[in-house]
């Protein structure tokens, strides 16, 4: 089995030790993921793994033949070749073995007389050509085209000079290269940066599949837990293992951290105590000798850190103002570039309060959506009215680029944060990654990702009723992005957004609007889904199967003559379209109808608000049960002893799933209750 190990491994910078004795084991069949706060060392790491960056000391074995691929952050940029040909310098490895067969084949012809070195030679030969036969290199094509196309190329891009792609797209033909080397072991540092949803989707899968081991760095919750078995946390340069995806990770250390905390608090009491004794007797001489006592004390003690990625830090932003019950509205929205449509004819009613994903593959017209609807760009057809009172803000990934200037970062988002906030500007810089004396960095040193987050801060900052957001999770780690969609949720304006990130779309979202690229020569399609991400995907996934089966926890689906596919509506028959297309229209109901349709509609709504109480007090329950059975995992006593903790573990994560499942039950009959009383 092809493995990598450390040893008492330990590298300094200067005074500051990056890794002290730190042990790790990777081997076939290792799905780990690397955790840690920004700059605790972890990009570090993957390099001594690698082999790039040489330790100062301890071991670092390696198994002999074992192939190592690691795939860097950033930096990456691809020239004077086609992507094709790119590609193909994944297997310059495999090509140099068929050189070195071809030199023994040359050799052995020559070959005169049977002898040991003949044997010797032959062997040789055949194990050459087994590496060779087992490394995939005679049907690279079709792996180049498979793995290129999951990342998100078209063919067409196939014989395109690598250096027309962006540094996005620069990165993910490192990936391609990494991911078509088939080595034993991968290290992937941030691999999910630059992919969509759909690409980080096909890289799960992958992984997966993946026969080799795997360590991993991302800032995505969701692409971890479904890719890792097992979670290392570098902290203040040591290296400890937790069993489980990252979700188990984090629950096993906030117990962890209730436990730090506790005892942080009692020995800042004790320093406090110390320090006061010291301050009212320092200059007596009776107590010169306590006095010393005291101060030596507190030179000796080992002083307990927190772990700055797991501070909990709660941030808010201005009130949103009052806006009315409209939001915005669009009427035959469309785009096109040149003589290729992009969106055509989109109707759509956004009210008050509710938080938009759009979704779809890349070139389907997200970003181009956004833009329209912030103003961005005012080069399209239709009309877009803004509600009353509605005062929009607008951050996209280009909004970094307009910053410049020698201002520090603290002294610029003083100015531009209100007066009430000026005081909590601090806090807000260290929420988003703009930690000790990175607030005195000047604008005009910060790179892409640190203008992005400054930019997106800033826009924070204004009081805005509608929150247009492009990619906002971009250059945020895990803390900070809990944090920004903590502070989100909480929000009362409307918000309008695009993520790749799968747990921020999940839990931010009220409705998805999904655009539907159709070909070169056709604009998206655009369908509305009156439900979160999590419950699009459960659509689509049974629109691809074909189970339209109703139940309790999804609105049924019924199908209009004026749509191509499926529109929703509630359990009844109520007509109400989702499918946002141009010219839609319905046909005007008589009187008696429309009181027939009122009585469904009064009927339904009661039979939902009494399922949803039902469901609600079970909830209640649970969450009840939930707490106290953390409470008394938190307790000394349980959690020092293995069998009770994983007694107490058990019984929490079974009311966990439940609660879970409950919760999903809740949110489609939610739904269904705001479908049914819609007017």
């Amino acid at each position: 089995m092809a493995f990598v190990q450390f040893t008492r491994v330990s590298l300094a910078f200067a005074d500051r030790d990056i890794l002290k004795e730190v042990g790790l084991n990777l081997a076939s069949g290792s799905r780990a993921a690397l955790a840690g706060a920004n700059g605790s060392g972890k990009s570090t790491l993957m390099k001594v793994i690698a082999g790039k960056l040489a330790a100062d000391s301890g071991e670092r074995a390696v198994q002999k033949g074992c192939r190592i691929s690691y795939l860097p952050q950033s930096g990456i940029v691809h020239r004077g070749s086609t992507l094709r040909e790119e590609a193909e310098t994944a297997y310059a490895e495999i090509t140099a073995l068929m050189g070195e067969m071809e030199t023994i084949g040359r050799t052995l012809e020559s070959a005169t007389t049977d002898d040991s070195r003949t044997t010797a030679l032959l062997d040789e030969h055949h194990r050459l050509h087994e590496l060779v036969e087992n490394s995939g290199y005679y049907n690279r094509d079709q792996s180049i085209a498979m793995i290129l196309s999951g990342l998100g190329f078209s063919l067409d891009d196939l014989n395109r000079p690598t250096e027309e792609f962006s540094g996005g797209w620069q990165m993910r033909i490192a990936l391609a290269k990494v991911l078509l080397e088939a080595p034993d072991i991968l290290l992937l540092d941030e691999p999910t940066n630059y992919l969509d949803i759909e690409a980080r989707s096909w890289l799960e899968q992958w992984l997966r599949s993946f026969t080799g081991g795997y360590l991993l760095v991302s800032h995505d919750r969701y692409f971890l837990d479904v890719t890792v078995n097992e979670v290392y946390e570098l902290f203040q340069g040591q290296l400890k293992r937790y069993a489980g995806n990252y979700s188990a990770y984090e629950q096993v250390r906030q117990t962890e951290l209730d436990s730090l905390l506790k005892r942080y608090a009692a020995q800042q009491e004790e320093i406090a105590k110390a320090e006061d004794l010291i301050r009212r007797f320092r200059y007596k001489a009776t107590k010169a000798a306590m006095v010393q006592e005291r101060i030596k004390k507190l030179e000796k003690m080992e002083r307990i850190e927190i772990p700055e990625s797991l501070k909990k830090i709660s941030i808010s932003f201005p009130k949103p103002p009052h806006s009315g019950r409209i939001a915005m509205t669009l009427e035959g929205i469309g785009k096109s570039y040149g003589n290729r449509p992009i969106i055509g004819g989109l109707d759509l009613i956004l009210e008050a309060g509710e938080k938009l994903v759009v979704v779809g593959r890349n070139g389907a017209g997200k970003t181009t959506l956004l833009r329209i609807l912030s103003g961005a760009d005012q080069n399209f057809m239709g009309k877009i009215s803004y509600g009353a009172g509605i005062q929009p803000g607008y951050f996209s990934q280009d909004a970094a680029e307009t910053m410049t200037g020698s201002q520090q970062v603290l002294e610029y988002l003083e100015k531009e944060a209100p007066t009430e906030l000026i005081p909590r500007v601090r806090d807000m810089l260290g929420a988003f990654l703009f930690r000790g004396d990175d607030v005195y960095k000047s604008i005009s040193v910060l790179s892409g990702g640190e203008k992005s987050r400054l930019a997106l801060l800033r826009m924070l900052l204004k009081p805005m009723n509608l929150l247009i957001l492009d990619e906002p999770t971009n250059h945020l780690d895990l803390q900070s992005k809990d944090i920004l969609l903590e502070t989100l949720k909480g929000y009362n304006g409307t918000i309008i957004f695009v993520s790749h990130d799968r747990a921020f779309m999940e839990a931010l979202s009220t409705k998805t609007l999904e655009l539907s690229a159709r070909g070169p020569e056709q604009a998206a399609e655009a369908r509305l889904f009156y439900g979160d991400y999590g419950y699009y995907l459960d659509r689509i996934g049974r629109e691809t199967t074909g189970d339209f089966t109703r139940n309790s926890n999804t609105a049924a689906e019924t199908a209009l003559p004026v749509t191509e596919s499926p529109a929703e509506t509630v359990s009844a028959p109520l007509p109400r379209t989702v499918l946002i297309k141009a010219g839609s229209t319905e046909a005007p109901l008589g009187a008696a109808a429309r009181r027939d349709l009122a009585k469904q509609r009064q009927t339904l709504t009661r039979r939902l608000e009494r399922e949803e109480g039902e469901i609600l007090k079970v909830l209640e329950a649970l969450e009840a049960e939930k707490a106290t059975l953390e409470t008394e995992l938190a307790r000394p006593d349980v959690y020092s002893n293995g069998e009770k903790a994983r007694a107490v573990k058990a019984r929490l994560d079974g009311v966990t799933a439940e609660l879970e499942g409950k919760n999903r039950e809740w949110e489609a009959k939610a739904a269904e209750l705001e479908l049914a009383s819609a007017e």
